[in-house]
């Protein structure tokens, strides 16, 4: 009886930590305007973006709109957007630095006001 007991209690406590285990955060949406000029931009862009916790990214080469869903418990907009200027690219809140900048292909930089592409 003393074994039964104990693989109920077993039992229990295996479905009461997958209920609490299965909770799921839901994902913040936002966008944020990210200097790029081409398709070659984007998929730098998105990859960088793709930090820890982030569930989609998608970058739009026409309106330079990042559209990201992120879990905030995972993550913050600040990271997102701190990678994405280490890989070259300005955001409406973080600049890349002029040396990050500078790594980019001479196709791809946008500062200088001429679209290559």
């Amino acid at each position: 009886m003393g074994r039964l007991f104990s693989y109920i209690l077993l039992f229990l406590s295996i479905i009461h930590s997958g209920k609490t285990f299965a909770i799921k955060h839901n994902p913040v949406s936002v966008v944020y305007t990210i200097n790029g000029v081409c398709d070659q931009c984007k998929k730098r862009i998105e990859t960088a973006a793709y930090v820890k916790g982030v569930r989609y990214a998608n970058w739009n080469v026409q309106t330079h709109a990042l559209t990201l869903k992120y879990n905030p418990d995972k993550t913050s907009i600040d990271i997102i957007l701190k990678s994405v200027a280490k890989a070259g690219h300005d955001s409406e809140l973080f600049k890349a630095t002029d040396d990050d900048y500078n790594k980019l292909p001479e196709c791809c930089k946008y500062r200088s006001g001429t679209k290559m592409h």
